[in-house]
């Protein structure tokens, strides 16, 4: 239920690659504020357009348009929260014709306008420069760095001075939970794991009831005994001294995975009628920055029913964070998705080749090797029975 732990440390790449070419001129054009060109790039390269298009999204998963609209958009991010600079400045730079086409295409990723997103600086997830990996000339890859040790310590130092001991941290799964306990990152605070995946399977809408165990445990194809063991026992001291804490933080990505995850403990907080004070430390997993931010309870109840059971795009505001893997997980449940679409376009390889490939292509899903495998068997039993349909 976890994520997998087969993430691998990949610092070099593949420079020689047609497709590592074409990114690495595709990050030339964004910083030099060229207007990008695909024909041009095909010239450079060798190849058609059309050859150039297929390539792309054959070894990335991400077509080339999506892939700059990502980019740039994130990166103008970046430029709002740290400079001073004019919207309209940062717009031209990269590449929108008019601050009120940049507002549109940020609003459309990031669930807020630029100029709401520079007022009050908010997580986001980070959209990092691909880099195909040197393991293998067909699988793509993001670098990895180390967690930041001192912002770790110190966030949680500042929160201790507030409340004392009187804090909860939840970690967003049992590899987060054992590197936390290792380092004794956590001082004297009281820290447990969430061990689960909401982003796949049915729930309920009363969190971590009889009936909530009973249909997450049937998705995980296991039994009640098991997944109380692995989900509810860890979770002990949240269900039994919840409000002896004056202070919850809750450590979680900025991944799908980790942000359906935030969303069912901010909505199971709020079914408690939690009173104390709620932080989101939100560690990015590409680069694992930690960002602080404080939550206000009282509308993630709802958001929890609208988005986990109903499947519906909430219309309220959100973290820019939350507003991004809530789309990427309603896509997700249309048959014909990114995920889906990729494990039909390569046929040829093996499950463990696909796997691997996709936990380092879609490193913004967050899913672990267990969903791949699951979502592999599924799309190929599929295309199975097409097949055997085709022949009678």
């Amino acid at each position: 239920m976890n994520k997998s732990n087969l993430h691998n440390h990949l610092p070099n790449h593949l420079p020689n690659h047609p497709v590592q070419q074409m990114i690495d001129s595709i990050e030339h054009t964004i910083a030099q504020q060229h207007e990008f060109s695909l024909p041009e790039l095909a010239q450079q390269i060798g190849y058609s357009p059309f050859y150039c298009s297929f390539l792309f999204r054959h070894h990335t998963g991400i077509s080339i348009r999506k892939y700059i609209l990502l980019r740039r958009s994130f990166l103008a991010a970046s430029r709002l929260a740290d400079t001073n600079e004019r919207i309209l400045d940062i717009a031209i730079q990269y590449g929108y014709s008019s601050q009120e086409a940049f507002s549109r295409a940020f609003k459309d990723i990031f669930g807020m306008t630029p100029a709401a997103f520079r007022n009050h600086p908010q997580p986001l997830q980070q959209y990092a420069k691909r880099t195909l990996s040197p393991l293998d000339a067909h699988k793509g890859a993001i670098s990895m760095y180390e967690i930041k040790t001192a912002d770790i310590v110190h966030l949680q130092h500042k929160v201790e001075q507030l409340y004392e001991q009187d804090i909860l941290n939840v970690l967003n799964g049992q590899m987060m939970y054992k590197q936390f306990q290792s380092n004794q990152w956590m001082g004297a605070s009281s820290y447990v794991p969430f061990n689960e995946a909401m982003c796949v399977h049915e729930a309920t809408s009363d969190i971590f009831s009889e009936s909530f165990n009973k249909i997450r445990a049937a998705g995980h194809s296991s039994t009640l005994a098991d997944y109380e063991q692995i989900v509810i026992a860890p979770l002990q001291p949240l269900f039994t001294n919840l409000h002896d804490y004056k202070c919850i933080v809750l450590w979680f990505g900025d991944d799908m995975f980790c942000q359906l995850n935030l969303l069912t403990m901010l909505a199971y907080l709020e079914q408690q009628h939690y009173s104390g004070t709620v932080y989101f430390n939100t560690v990015q997993e590409q680069t694992y920055d930690v960002q602080q931010t404080e939550m206000k309870l009282g509308t993630f109840a709802s958001l929890y029913e609208q988005v986990v059971l109903h499947h519906q795009m909430p219309e309220q505001p959100l973290l820019p964070v939350m507003y991004q893997s809530i789309r990427l997980y309603l896509q997700l449940q249309s048959a014909d998705n990114e995920l889906t679409r990729y494990i039909a376009a390569h046929p040829d390889q093996s499950q463990q080749e696909l796997v691997q490939a996709m936990l380092q292509l879609f490193t913004h899903y967050g899913l672990g090797d267990t969903q791949y495998i699951e979502w592999i068997q599924q799309v190929r039993s599929e295309v199975g029975r097409g097949v055997d349909a085709d022949r009678k």
